[in-house]
């Protein structure tokens, strides 16, 4: 508990002194005054943190200096004090403004104890209402977003950048988990080192160790050259592992060894080397639940999960979607060169009320497709793709204009998916790593699907 100064109003000088007695460990700073008067005196001079007050004074009752305390501006936390048997005035104290009481005679304990919560309490109350006051950010680093969710976010980026602690970020995919390492990076004393991300998912197990570690020449089939790594190419930056629970558990160990040591061994090499890196992990999955599970390594995690920074999703953000969506707009059409400049009143009601599964990532691609395919001042409902509209197109009518069976009209994943694939190939002109980026997945993950399909690769 920080250091406080404290205005103890009481008659008995030996009460006085023995309260003294029982704050003295606490640090706190203590005025004494023994009349109404010299309070009132003490009061204009500096008001204090918290006031200890007697009710029964030489020159007054102190339920009258209550009063005047409580209307004044940001009036301090007042404890009354009482002799047993006047529990009735405490009530009445408390209804006009006290923030606790305390019968007399009470241990030490309790003063200490009671001292401590008005504190605390009054503290909070300056927290909230200086958030209450401050207008929130729209933005940071990066980030678009006003919610209260992101206000959160905001801070802890902004408190972790600056100290060498590791920074654990969780959310779904899309929720900008990557943009979350960036500003960790560009906000800390590292900032004129490298920011190295590796996606822990998108390399294949055989190769991440030498993707992280690097590898001597020889040290397996391929490796016709030395290559140095993530971790030597982050020394003295920042090294993002992105999907860190996808990540083998004989590798955890090793990955455990390099963040404990500082050293490590790359692939085929007997000599180890140094580096000095700061580490951003990220996952979509619990990571508590992958320890559970045995997937995910606890003394990995309890070394990893330093500051944790949870990404709230889309849906949880209120009107960040239009904040967000206009942005995308204006940045879309600029690149397009096309004259989209607002949201018909449709549209906006679309956007608020989809579920955006695929979050930011989602709506972000939802606008460069309506952006790319059309041209207007306005972008409207029809425009945004049918995936935002609930992923089916309206049902058509039946003979004698009754609606058709709903079952109809659901398509196999697999066929909506592959014809989403298709048509962001098609929209990026045959270049499938644009499209995946467009997406949200690893262009090998289009290679590899388009090849099951028939081999139509672009």
């Amino acid at each position: 508990m920080p250091q406080a100064r404290l205005l103890l109003v009481e008659d008995t000088l030996s009460l006085a002194t023995l309260y003294r007695e029982y704050l003295r460990g606490e640090g706190h700073a203590i005025q004494h005054a023994s009349t109404l008067g010299a309070a009132r005196e003490a009061l204009a001079e500096r008001p204090p943190d918290a006031v200890l007050l007697d009710l029964r004074l030489p020159d007054g009752d102190g339920l009258g200096l209550l009063a005047e305390i409580r209307a004044a501006p940001n009036p301090p936390p007042v404890v009354v004090m009482t002799a047993h048997g006047s529990v009735s005035v405490a009530v009445d104290a408390m209804r006009a403004g006290a923030s606790d009481f305390l019968v007399k005679p009470f241990p030490a304990e309790r003063l200490v104890v009671t001292v401590a919560n008005v504190l605390e309490r009054a503290a909070l109350r300056r927290e909230v209402a200086t958030l209450a006051a401050g207008a929130p950010r729209g933005g940071f680093a990066g980030f678009i977003g006003a919610a209260p969710a992101m206000q959160t976010v905001y801070r802890i980026l902004e408190n972790a950048a600056p100290s060498r602690a590791t920074v654990f970020v969780t959310g779904e995919s899309g929720t900008g988990k990557e943009l979350a390492a960036e500003a960790v990076h560009a906000l800390s004393p590292r900032s004129g080192g490298a920011f190295v991300a590796l996606n822990c998912a998108a390399i294949p197990k055989d190769l991440i160790e030498s993707e992280i570690f690097g590898h001597v020449r020889g040290a397996f089939t391929g490796a016709v050259a030395d290559r140095p790594g993530a971790a030597r190419a982050a020394d003295g930056g920042t090294l993002f592992l992105d999907e860190l629970c996808e990540m083998d558990l004989a590798l955890q160990g090793k990955l455990l060894r390099f963040i404990q040591t500082g050293s490590f061994v790359p692939v085929g090499a007997s000599k180890p080397l140094r580096t000095d890196v700061r580490f951003v992990c990220a996952t979509n999955r619990d990571p508590l639940e992958e320890v559970r599970a045995g997937r995910f390594r606890e003394d990995l995690y309890y070394r990893l999960h330093v500051v944790p920074v949870a990404l709230p999703p889309l849906r949880e953000r209120g009107e960040d979607v239009i904040l967000l969506a206009d942005a995308f707009l204006a940045r879309s059409a600029a690149e397009e060169g096309k004259r989209f400049a607002r949201f018909a009143p449709d549209a906006l009601a679309l956007l608020r009320a989809h579920r955006w599964p695929g979050n930011v990532r989602e709506l972000e691609n939802a606008i460069r497709t309506a952006v790319v395919l059309h041209d207007a001042e306005e972008v409207t409902a029809a425009m945004l793709p049918v995936t935002v509209h609930g992923g089916a197109a309206p049902p058509a009518a039946a003979p004698g204009g009754r609606a058709s069976d709903p079952a109809r009209r659901i398509r196999p994943l697999a066929e909506v998916e592959r014809e989403a694939i298709e048509e962001a190939v098609r929209l990026c002109g045959g270049n499938i790593p644009k499209a995946a980026a467009f997406l949200g997945v690893s262009p090998s993950t289009l290679y590899r699907k388009r090849e099951a399909w028939g081999g139509q690769r672009g």
